[in-house]
């Protein structure tokens, strides 16, 4: 039996870089006058934590791990894949997500291993890369330009150099993997101070002159 598959777009960026606010804004205004729904790994992992029950096929000793995942920012691993899966499919059943729908995926995959999980379940043809180095994700983070660090447990600077140090080491070579796969990859130089529309009419720009 074939399996629908979803058109979805990847936003890979390290921590700071404006992801979510991008996404929430491709989910509010779309690209190019096509509907998207933005997926943010992160924070569904920190809803289903903070609500602390059981619920759309993830255990309790699940919960205890994606609790330890969210205290030290660790990825989750091929053999996690399962985890991840379940998540991203309640997500986009609650959601009534349709095939011609684009799937803007923040946080997930992290690396290659989940790409070859996830593609399975989706045609990931776009990836937009938010280039951002350290002192700029500080300075981003430090003023809140994206407007979603308010309340975040997860900013302290140790924690942060880390993330990015796990960014470099195993989210990075997505780009040669997407590319490999025939993916469009599209990087976007990212500044202290710019928003999440200036990112997203740069990638309108960028995604209109192919």
């Amino acid at each position: 039996m074939s399996h629908k598959r979803y058109a979805a777009m990847v936003l890979l960026g390290p921590t700071g870089s404006g992801k979510t606010p991008l996404g929430h804004v491709l989910a509010a205004r779309g690209l190019l006058n096509s509907r998207c729904v933005h997926f943010d790994f992160g924070e569904n992992l920190r809803d289903i934590v903070a609500r602390g029950e059981p619920d759309d096929g993830i255990s309790r000793d699940d919960l205890d791990f994606l609790r330890r995942v969210l205290d030290t920012g660790a990825l989750l691993e091929d053999r996690d894949s399962p985890i991840a899966l379940r998540i991203l499919q309640s997500f986009l059943a609650r959601r009534r997500v349709e095939a011609a729908t684009t799937l803007v995926l923040n946080g997930l995959p992290r690396h290659v291993g989940q790409a070859i999980a996830l593609a399975q379940l989706l045609d990931m043809h776009t990836a937009v890369l938010l280039s951002c180095p350290l002192d700029v994700v500080l300075k981003r983070i430090a003023n809140n330009a994206g407007g979603d660090r308010e309340q975040r447990a997860d900013d302290d600077r140790a924690l942060i150099e880390r993330k990015l140090e796990l960014f470099r080491q195993r989210t990075a070579p997505l780009v040669d993997h997407f590319r490999d796969t025939g993916a469009r990859v599209i990087r976007l130089e990212v500044t202290a101070d710019m928003t999440a529309n200036d990112m997203w009419m740069s990638l309108s720009d960028r995604i209109g002159t192919r």
